[in-house]
């Protein structure tokens, strides 16, 4: 798919690049990997300089309550002026609707058009915390648009401030291009059967019930790839896990195709499911519990499980290879559904509105 000519623009995250998150992983597809279809200056937080990367601001003091939040993001809107010239971008894209840099950004560059994308945990942070609360119904309020990756986030949106309906737009997020088109090989036949949970180990991913309920399993091998600070702390015995560490997206592929399926045990919204989507278009077949976003995006081309079921599903799975190959056709049809070109092409359309 042919990208529409996008605005320069500028966005940021006031996080560290090698943060874990959907998020960041959007962020460097869209806007800093070597073929990103967006034309941005991009700033997250850091020192020193990356090539290629973004531009690291150096401004201490993140907190996201109280007054101290305030003093944070004038000093990161005071980092964002230094940086960026106005003349040098047409737009800004807010890449949440709370944190500090959505309201950095509205104080460095206030006559800019923009739009802010929600990857959910603004949404939640904004439940949670004041602060955050009234940043989100600022940014909301003072935006061009609001761009959701599925509906449901749109509805819950709409349930922690009011939007109105024309101001939201829809715009599916995607993977790499060049995954679609050439996968990581999966290889011959092995022993045993792994299952591949991946991604961050906050409590309403569901991974301390998935080791609890898959533990022990006869023939199966249980595989965990997450920050190694979180698998740490998680509250369950995981002497039995394979821990395979924290991966960069290419290895995480390769992960993939070591595998026999990935599960998705989240107890609560997601926002889109950009881990799954990347695993079916490696070839990995997903079964995921049933929470508003995935089944948006996942719908039949996954298997649906419950935590009572979930034990069982994979003790029927692994002896199943007529159903595994349904699966992975299936998964494969889906992914191809979201390249990140149709992200792109829809984020430039939006932005050309706002910006006329």
């Amino acid at each position: 798919m042919k990208t529409p000519k996008t605005p320069k623009t500028l966005t940021g995250i006031d996080l560290p690049p090698g943060s874990p998150g959907g998020s960041v992983e959007l962020l460097k597809d869209l806007y800093l990997a070597p073929e990103a279809p967006i034309a941005a200056d991009v700033f997250m937080l850091g020192s020193g300089a990356q090539p290629g990367g973004p531009h690291l601001l150096d401004v201490p003091g993140k907190q996201l309550d109280g007054p101290g939040f305030w003093s944070y993001v004038d000093a990161l809107a005071t980092a964002i002026r230094r940086r960026f010239d106005p003349a040098d971008f047409d737009a800004v894209h807010w890449q949440h609707l709370s944190f500090g840099a959505t309201p950095a950004l509205l104080r460095a560059f206030p006559d800019h058009p923009r739009i802010a994308l929600v990857h959910g945990t603004d949404l939640l942070f904004a439940a949670e915390h004041p602060t955050q609360r009234d940043v989100l119904r600022e940014a909301a309020a003072s935006t061009g648009a609001v761009v959701v990756p599925t509906s449901a986030m749109a509805g819950l949106l709409r349930e922690v401030t009011p939007v109105e309906p024309k101001r939201i737009v829809h715009v599916p997020w995607g993977i790499p291009d060049r995954l679609l088109h050439s996968p990581p090989p999966r290889p011959g036949t092995r022993d045993g059967f792994r299952v591949l949970y991946a991604g961050r180990l906050t409590a309403e991913k569901g991974a301390a019930e998935l080791i609890a309920d898959l533990t022990g399993l006869p023939g199966v091998t249980l595989c965990v790839a997450a920050p190694e600070h979180e698998f740490a702390a998680l509250p369950v015995d995981t002497t039995q896990v394979d821990y395979l560490g924290w991966f960069d997206r290419p290895a995480l592929w390769q992960a993939f195709a070591r595998h026999d399926l990935l599960v998705m045990p989240s107890t609560t919204l997601e926002a889109f499911g950009l881990v799954a989507v990347e695993a079916q278009a490696c070839g990995l077949p997903v079964a995921y519990q049933p929470v508003p976003g995935l089944t948006e995006v996942l719908g039949d081309s996954a298997l649906r499980f419950t935590r009572s079921t979930l034990a069982d599903t994979v003790r029927l799975l692994a002896k199943d290879d007529s159903a595994l190959t349904d699966l992975r056709a299936a998964g494969l049809r889906n992914a191809a559904r979201f390249p990140l070109s149709g992200t792109a092409a829809g984020l430039a359309a939006v932005t050309a509105e706002v910006c006329r």
